[in-house]
């Protein structure tokens, strides 16, 4: 007779690390500014805005009309797009690179325009994409832009663009150029019949966009710490053969120096349009 007994269990087969992830994994997020671990919903909840250092995270075309506007809007020329004109290829075909931010965004190009409400008052907003092959600026974008400008001409509306964009696109050349006069002459027009513009400068704004209507507006403002310029930091240092001053070409240096009217954070910016356009339209 045997004094101990062992009762047989199966030995454990260890879990595999893929099964072992923690199921709350993806609903936290690093600040770029504090490097503190903030989770999502908060951080959604406040804006996209850290709750510790204030930093504005980047938003999408979608979330900046949501943002600004009163519910549903109805968007307008959405069936708008590059058609490749120069057939340009670099390390990849530019129509495969436009077929696969169409394919991940759901949208034809890297700007949306919108007509709804904001703060009960009607405008046309057009709202930039980052994430479309960094927010450039082509025919596509341009038209849009001009027919917005146009459209509030014809109905006497304000307008509000929110840049948000690495400038010309370059796949389209001479032709992303041409934009930048294209759409200077239209907000021209706009002048010319007394209807505000107020353009929204967000991180980042620079190039051909910064050089044409991003700073052409009636007010330019700006979200605390947006990276706001024409050329790169490098690129001038390397021209200029100088050390730039700290904080050069971020919001608060360029409104220190004349650049903006304002900047304004993103939960106070919806209501600073409105009473801009108030003033505006008295």
């Amino acid at each position: 007779m045997s004094w101990f007994k062992r009762s047989k269990k199966s030995i454990e087969q260890p879990t595999p690390p893929d099964e072992r992830r923690v199921k709350t994994e993806g609903l936290w997020t690093k600040c770029t500014g504090c490097r503190a671990i903030v989770w999502k919903k908060d951080l959604e909840a406040n804006a996209h805005v850290c709750a510790k250092c204030q930093h504005h995270f980047r938003l999408n075309a979608r979330q900046r009309l949501e943002l600004l506007l009163d519910g549903r809007w109805i968007e307008h020329d959405a069936q708008i797009a590059s058609n490749d004109p120069l057939h340009f290829a670099d390390t990849r075909p530019y129509t495969e690179r436009l077929r696969e931010a169409r394919r991940k965004l759901g949208m034809n190009d890297a700007v949306l325009t919108a007509e709804g409400l904001l703060a009960g008052r009607p405008v046309i907003c057009c709202s930039m994409e980052f994430g479309f092959i960094g927010g450039s600026m082509g025919a596509a974008v341009g038209e849009k832009v001009t027919r917005a400008i146009e459209r509030c001409v014809e109905r006497k509306m304000p307008l509000v663009i929110v840049s948000c964009s690495g400038g010309a696109r370059m796949m389209e050349g001479t032709l992303s150029l041409m934009q930048l006069a294209k759409v200077s002459a239209a907000l021209a027009q706009l002048d010319e019949v007394g209807i505000p513009f107020i353009s929204v400068l967000t991180d980042p704004t620079t190039g051909g966009v910064t050089a044409s209507y991003a700073m052409l507006g009636d007010l330019n403002i700006a979200e605390p710490g947006a990276l706001i310029g024409f050329a790169g930091p490098r690129v001038i240092e390397q021209t200029i053969r100088q050390k730039l001053p700290e904080g050069f070409q971020r919001a608060e240096f360029l409104l220190e120096h004349g650049f903006l009217d304002a900047v304004v954070h993103r939960k106070e910016l919806k209501s600073y349009i409105a009473n801009a356009l108030d003033c505006f339209l008295v």
